[in-house]
């Protein structure tokens, strides 16, 4: 497989303390790869330094083998690496089209004046979750009226629609119901099929070993084990999670 995100030496120290250290790992194209670990492990700021938004103390990231520029959020966007944070980063009182190109909205010239091309906007993103096969209601309606799930729908339509080729989600199932959960698990098995590597991190073990290709178990800041799903179980992970070490040892 080709590594699309090499990570090496990552670091990330706050005065004396080591929120994530020396942590090597490669993450390849088109796999699904969640990291697990308890709270305060290191797994979002992990995450952070790989969106940009966080400025590692020392270590490398490579996106396709070039160095990604650390703590440029908007350069590593542009690249094609789109961050889910839990929150969404959806505008409640604005309709799915405009959440989808917020900050990036499709204007005309009408009567001399440049204004929103709402019609355009809105085509494009009723055939962007066409084609991931999502189906959200309202489209014309604030956000504010849909579920978790298909707000979930919404912030990875718009990754998608801007080309990204990595997904980072945090917590994509936290706070939903049986059925949300699953339209959100099976939109992220869709994307594999599309081509899209995605990176979760999810502390919901069930869903971890439904959806995972790999699973990265991080402790006290270290990368302690890089496990495929079809060797371990949930056994062995939730011991890596609370001791930093493998049942074997």
């Amino acid at each position: 497989m080709t590594s699309i995100l090499s990570i090496k030496k990552l670091t990330k120290k706050y005065g004396g303390l080591t929120a994530v250290n020396e942590i090597d790992l490669d993450i390849f194209s088109n796999e699904i790869i969640v990291i697990v670990g308890g709270n305060g492990a290191g797994k979002s700021t992990l995450i952070e330094m790989i969106s940009g938004s966080c400025m590692p103390t020392s270590g490398m990231i490579y996106y396709k083998e070039k160095a990604l520029p650390l703590g440029d959020p908007l350069a590593i966007r542009h690249l094609g690496i789109e961050t889910i944070y839990q929150d969404l980063s959806l505008v409640e009182l604005l309709n799915v089209p405009d959440n989808i190109f917020l900050g990036r909205e499709k204007f005309k010239r009408k009567f001399g004046l440049k204004i929103l091309d709402h019609e355009y906007m809105h085509h494009e993103s009723q055939k962007m979750t066409e084609k991931l096969k999502i189906d959200i209601p309202f489209y014309d309606r604030p956000i504010r009226f849909l579920s978790g799930g298909q707000r979930q729908a919404v912030s990875i339509s718009r990754a998608i629609y801007w080309n990204a080729e990595v997904i980072i989600m945090d917590e994509p199932t936290a706070a939903l119901g049986i059925q949300e959960k699953r339209q959100v698990m099976d939109l992220i098995l869709n994307l594999k099929g599309k081509g899209v590597t995605t990176i979760v991190i999810s502390h919901e073990m069930q869903d971890v070993f439904e959806i995972a290709d790999r699973i990265v178990v991080i402790y006290q800041g270290k990368c302690v084990a890089v496990k495929e799903k079809n060797k371990t179980n949930i056994e062995e992970i939730a011991h890596l999670i609370i001791n930093g070490e493998s049942t074997s040892h």
